[in-house]
């Protein structure tokens, strides 16, 4: 069965790319549509056998993370004591926070790794490929603050 964030991801997606928005570069409009979906879906899950919202407001944060974001990392970027993030695996993702180390919660799956690394990459100007397999870069704040 499909989950009610799947329907409302997939709701929100296909208005996105029918309005040719780009999240990241509109985000209060992208935050407006997500907003909207989420309200339109709770009134459609209230008279229907839609499954229910446990968390509206939660469900439409973790969207906007996933549209105009960088995902299950977002929450992460925006913490003002993280000062680094890496991943060393899809399920051992680690931070730096006042100078120390610590692995956090956060398990990934290798394609949003691979999501993850593109997007970062393509806001970075820096590439990943065989003959450099590994990258360090460092996002500009903007793309950080404003999402």
């Amino acid at each position: 069965m499909t989950s009610a964030l799947d329907i409302v991801d997939g709701e929100v997606r296909e208005l996105v790319r029918r309005r040719s928005l780009d999240p990241v570069r509109e985000p209060d409009v992208a935050r407006r549509l997500v907003e909207e979906v989420v309200a339109d879906y709770q009134d459609r899950a209230m008279v229907s056998a839609l499954p229910a919202l446990p968390d509206p407001r939660g469900t439409a944060q973790s969207i906007f993370d996933q549209v105009a974001g960088f995902g299950p990392l977002q929450p992460l970027l925006d913490d003002p004591v993280v000062e680094e993030i890496w991943i060393n695996d899809p399920g051992r993702v680690f931070v730096a926070r006042r100078g120390r180390s610590e692995l956090t919660t956060v398990i990934l799956t290798t394609a949003e790794v691979a999501d993850l690394v593109e997007r970062m990459l393509r806001v970075s100007g820096r590439r990943l490929d065989l003959s450099s397999p590994f990258v360090d870069a460092q996002l500009k704040a903007r793309y950080i603050n404003e999402i």
